[in-house]
């Protein structure tokens, strides 16, 4: 479990030596906004505030923390850390213990429950917590890395299914259960699924066994899910129905290209970054790229373990998850095949529907490890002798052929842009008198370094709108990522866009002003950057006043405007 923290370490090296300044380039925008998640979270507990929802992005609405990806398992408790060291130590803390936790996690349910031999619970447990698409995850969704509790979950309805303790079990279950809400409800539901197809296919495998696992099961997860509905009922409520919440959010077709099953990730050693983008939607959705190696490895070990009926259904259920992740249709390198995909069934089920559906290739992950282990146990296994030192050798031999190649790299950090001193240094105070700072063009998904000025001016202002999910509209519950923009923020937008200042008449004036009001704008500010100069002299005629360059930002005071 140390070796597992420590190599997790390495990988993130870049971060922990440089919590100043260093980025993790691949998350885009993600870590700014997981960053704002922990220190809003953490200023929340402080200040006794609802953890549940946060107004300081999306003025004068709200973020529905709930609702988003806040991670509140950890944020709440990492709230010392987040206040003595910055959010930037609680995102690497995370990030590490993500990978580290979940892989001690497997290998100490694989080594107590599953096989008697430490090295191939190990090997296992190592899978589990680096695989590829785990690492992938690792660049931006500390949610996607945190699957510590998911193997207790399992063993727990495993147990349950044995028939041992009903009820304390089931209460355990429901403990974990409700935690992992608060840490990761779509690796929860991820998992819940892939264990759904392993137990129907073990229990179909002797079907005379189910009546006898069918009461204590029903017994412990009724009993789990009330302990887990006694304790997130609210939370949940806050989720689906609380204000600024949605009910689903469309991702449209995201299923798996049978390339990317064979194809190496962009972060592990024989990774071809190009070769992956081909057919990825971008490095943190790496989702399947075990290579053509262990796909060859598995197809062997399911031929040699299949009348195990363990290792049997583990491997039905691997190969389920991956035929889910194809999508609505089978595409084989770009080649639509007309074949439809199970996912045709399944993508407008409540829950399902705002799943990418991609993501369900991550179910295979600890199926692989579970079968890595089997399988290095039964050759160990064999008695010792002149002929079991080779067969044991050349199967080290096939564990590192096939594991090498899709072995990680260490992630990719680099300085983010610095704080301007306008908001590091505290000058923002002499023109905020209890409203909102609009930067220009507002902060969105592809523009969240105005979280990060924020976070360094100690959360001390709101900002309208910003990069979270929220509903469509008032009326609207599809779930869309920013907020429903204003008449003034989408011409801002459009100067990003074009690099050209556009003609401003009397109307886009006085529609400027309302939306001044609206945000309760008590200044704006632009750093320096692309396209200043349209951004500035549009704003300049907007306003009808010449801004002013203070301390590294232009800035237009707008209290007069905004009474």
């Amino acid at each position: 479990m140390l070796g597992y923290l420590l190599f997790a370490f390495i990988l993130y090296s870049g971060q922990w030596l440089n919590f100043t300044s260093g980025y993790l380039w691949n998350s885009a925008s993600d870590q700014n906004l997981w960053e704002w998640f922990f220190d809003v979270t953490a200023r929340n507990v402080v200040n006794l505030d609802n953890p549940l929802s946060s107004n300081l992005q999306n003025y004068p609405l709200s973020v529905n923390m709930m609702a988003n990806t806040a991670m509140l398992g950890l944020g709440i408790p990492l709230t010392p850390i987040t206040l003595l060291f910055g959010p930037t130590v609680t995102w690497a803390i995370a990030l590490t213990g993500g990978l580290a936790g979940s892989a001690a996690a497997w290998y100490w349910v694989f080594s107590r429950h599953l096989v008697p031999l430490r090295a191939a619970a190990a090997i296992g447990g190592a899978f589990c917590g680096f695989a590829p698409s785990m690492v992938s995850h690792g660049n931006a969704h500390p949610n996607f890395v945190a699957w510590f509790l998911l193997p207790f979950i399992v063993l727990k309805l495993i147990q349950l299914a044995q028939g041992l303790r009903p009820v304390r079990n089931g209460v355990v279950l429901g403990l974990l259960t409700a935690y992992q809400i608060f840490l990761g409800e779509e690796p929860l539901l991820i998992t819940g699924v892939t264990f759904l197809i392993f137990g129907l296919a073990y229990a179909l495998s002797k079907p005379r066994e189910i009546l006898v696992m069918i009461r204590p099961f029903a017994t412990g997860c009724g009993v789990g899910a009330a302990v887990a509905l006694v304790i997130t009922a609210f939370p949940l409520w806050w989720q689906f129905f609380g204000p600024e919440s949605y009910q689903a959010i469309e991702h449209g077709p995201v299923g798996n290209d049978t390339a990317a099953f064979t194809r190496f990730a962009t972060q592990s050693i024989a990774g071809d970054a190009k070769a992956a983008a081909d057919v990825s939607m971008n490095r943190t959705e790496e989702n399947a790229f075990f290579g053509w190696p262990l796909i060859v490895f598995m197809v062997v070990l399911t031929i040699w373990l299949w009348r195990d009926r363990f290792a049997r259904s583990m491997a039905i259920a691997m190969y389920a998850m991956a035929w889910l992740s194809m999508g609505v249709q089978i595409i084989v390198a770009h080649e639509e095949t007309g074949i439809a995909g199970p996912w045709k069934w399944f993508n407008e089920l409540p829950l399902l529907e705002s799943v990418l559906e991609s993501r369900f290739a991550m179910g295979c992950v600890p199926l692989i490890g579970a079968l890595l282990a089997v399988a290095t146990h039964r050759v160990f296994a064999l008695g010792p002798g002149t002929r079991e030192v080779p067969l044991r050798l050349l199967w080290i031999g096939a564990i590192l052929a096939v594991l090498l190649p899709i072995a990680p790299t260490k992630l990719i950090v680099k300085d983010r842009p610095p704080t301007p001193q306008f908001f590091a240094d505290g000058t923002w105070k002499s023109y905020v008198s209890g409203g909102t700072v609009v930067t220009v063009p507002l902060p969105s998904g592809g523009e969240s370094e105005p979280l990060h000025w924020q976070m360094d001016a100690k959360l001390g202002f709101a900002m309208p709108e910003g990069y979270f999910v929220g509903p469509n509209g008032p009326d609207d519950k599809r779930g869309r990522y920013g907020a429903i923009q204003r008449p003034t923020s989408i011409l801002l937008d459009q100067i990003k866009q074009t690099g050209s200042a556009p003609p401003i008449d009397d109307t886009m004036r006085a529609q400027a002003v309302d939306d001044l009001k609206y945000w309760n704008a008590d200044v704006l500010v632009l750093i320096p950057r692309q396209n200043e100069f349209a951004f500035r002299s549009t704003v300049d005629l907007l306003l009808n006043r010449q801004g002013q360059f203070v301390n590294g930002v232009w800035i237009w005071d707008t209290r007069d405007l905004t009474p």
